[in-house]
């Protein structure tokens, strides 16, 4: 029976068919984060990954990324979305799988029953041999946490930042994913659409959305007064 104000587990998280590693540009500083996903992913490499940095930086697209890449023995878990869940129903033995990713964490720290139970799950995954991969929006050591052995654990492996990307590093990311749908995008286009556009990356890449449904409906090249037309600028 559930808690007052708690939730029965959702339907399985779909992946997002575009979040694989091949449509993801990474940034030089981010290129170690990359290769370490794919060796983890890959069955090798290390039992634990931790990596936080701002929304939007592209933490749900590496940790769906690593799940395309893993196949069938992996599991990607929102906790943002699962909060008002019992957490020993969304974590019941999920150790038996190769990989577990965890998204956003810190949305469920400070709730006692969650930090228990990954705690828990921290130390099974280690006995069992599942990889974790853990993404929030901090630093282990920064992370408002109650149970300081959870904190320890978290600590474990690899701890990597996700560094937001300058306005140079958006319009190359922009170009990088036009490509890839097949839409040509010149830097005066790139450069336009990333000033005026929200600041972080998933927004940014809902407008090229936006845009590429656009281009087809009416079957005109992306030029500055096309999108202007399209986005009311």
């Amino acid at each position: 029976m559930n808690r007052p104000g708690q939730q029965q587990l959702p339907l399985p998280v779909q992946l997002r068919d575009e979040s694989t590693f091949d449509d993801f540009l990474p940034l030089p500083a981010s290129q170690g984060l990359i290769d370490a996903l794919r060796a983890q992913a890959g069955g090798a490499g290390e039992p634990i990954i931790f990596t936080y940095g701002a929304a939007g930086a592209g933490k749900t697209h590496l940790l769906q990324s690593s799940c395309h890449l893993a196949g069938a023995g992996a599991i990607y878990l929102p906790l943002g979305e699962l909060a008002r869940c019992r957490p020993d129903e969304v974590l019941q033995g999920i150790e038996a799988l190769e990989l577990v990713c965890l998204d956003d964490i810190h949305r469920v720290l400070g709730q006692a029953d969650w930090e228990l139970a990954l705690f828990n799950l921290c130390n099974r995954a280690r006995q069992r041999g599942c990889r974790l991969l853990v993404a929030g929006n901090a630093a282990p050591r920064a992370l408002a946490v109650d149970l300081a052995d959870l904190r320890s654990r978290l600590g474990w492996g690899l701890v990597y930042q996700l560094p937001q990307a300058g306005d140079e590093e958006k319009i190359a990311i922009l170009q990088f994913r036009a490509a890839r749908k097949g839409l040509v995008l010149s830097r005066e286009v790139c450069s336009y659409v990333v000033s005026r556009a929200p600041r972080d990356m998933e927004a940014l890449l809902s407008v090229l959305e936006t845009l590429d449904n656009a281009s087809l409906v009416e079957q005109r090249a992306l030029s500055i007064p096309f999108i202007k037309s399209v986005l009311g600028w």
